[in-house]
């Protein structure tokens, strides 16, 4: 099993003191983290697209390149790229010239994202929410498999026998699709014979193992190589050395995020007793000591049948220490478990 990182260079004000990172030290910060994970060995380092205040990266491709030269190893990927609001043309793209940039190290999530404010910001309208998510999704695809491409469409202009440069660094791109529970992606995934990712926000992993099952039943149906399927978990928390540092040291910042998102969706207040069930022995965030979370992530893997799990570790701002200590125990601890268990990361 692989272990990765994933951020939206988060910069809501601290909860804590009060202070808001600039746009230049969160960037910054954000290389300085994907280094230290490349050099751990760690496998994947993922950023999230948003076009908030609150958040310092806009566009990953710029950042993810950026990283690209100062690593050697780590797959630099996004989570997610908002895809609906993306030209599926330009995207490509940006992520060949960053595959041949990193040899071969690219990786685009394909996603719908879980904020909307990309869409009037790129003249893009939610009454076309689904249809310009299927439309782009196959666009993307077919450019990667066809070369050249002719093409039609209902939101971007026709191609013509037109080639689309530079072509990957490798065989194809590679294209995951990010879901956060619905079946339906479950099955388009499996039906595309596409990597699929589960952004666990709320509740246990392991309630997403008959997803998972459905994503290769459906892919089994479709007549694609079980060989070529992988599933990364995606979940949130934070690793220290003792575990009730890590619950404590991360609850101001679950609670700046869960309010927010409270705002925003309409979900249940947070409350301290809900944050202590959820990250008892880590069970829901992966929040505690490095054993803990190695148990956690084993655990998971084998009920799941995951490829990749990926922790997301400076929700609303985390300081940048902290996560650098949390990265680095990681590197260092969780993975040597992790590896034991499931063999060594390919």
């Amino acid at each position: 099993m692989e272990l990765g990182i994933h951020s939206f260079g988060d910069r809501h004000p601290d909860p804590v003191t009060g202070e808001q990172v600039s746009v230049a030290d969160k960037l910054e910060q954000t290389l300085e983290r994907i280094r230290l994970a490349d050099e751990l060995g760690l496998s994947f380092y993922g950023l999230g697209e948003h076009h908030l205040d609150n958040f310092a990266i806009s566009h990953p491709g710029t950042v993810l390149a950026a990283a690209a030269s100062v690593t050697r190893q780590i797959t630099l990927g996004t989570a997610v790229t908002v895809l609906s609001t993306e030209d599926p043309v330009r995207l490509y793209q940006q992520f060949t010239t960053l595959d041949q940039l990193s040899r071969g190290r690219a990786e685009i999530l394909a996603g719908r994202g879980s904020f909307t404010e990309s869409f009037p910001l790129f003249g893009a309208h939610l009454y076309d929410y689904d249809a310009l998510f299927e439309e782009k999704l196959e666009l993307l695809l077919r450019i990667d498999r066809e070369d050249p491409i002719t093409w039609s469409g209902r939101f971007r202009p026709a191609l013509d026998n037109v080639r689309v440069l530079p072509r990957p660094y490798g065989r194809k791109l590679r294209v995951a699709l990010g879901s956060g529970g619905s079946p339906d992606s479950s099955i388009r995934a499996g039906r595309l014979g596409l990597p699929v990712v589960y952004a666990v926000i709320d509740g246990e992993p392991e309630r997403f193992a008959p997803l998972v099952d459905l994503y290769r039943q459906a892919a089994d149906t479709a007549g694609h190589d079980p060989g070529e399927l992988h599933v990364t978990m995606g979940g949130c928390g934070l690793i220290a050395r003792r575990s009730q540092d890590a619950r404590d040291s991360f609850y101001p910042y679950w609670l700046s995020m869960m309010r927010y998102l409270t705002e925003e969706r309409g979900w249940s207040p947070p409350t301290r007793s809900k944050y202590d069930e959820i990250t008892r022995d880590a069970q829901a965030l992966l929040t505690g000591s490095p054993a803990q979370v190695a148990e956690r992530i084993i655990s998971i893997g084998k009920l799941v049948g995951a490829d990749r799990y990926s922790l997301h570790m400076d929700w609303s701002g985390v300081p940048h220490a902290k996560v650098m200590t949390a990265i680095e125990l990681l590197g260092t601890e969780v993975l040597p478990q992790v590896r034991k268990e499931f063999g060594d990361v390919v």
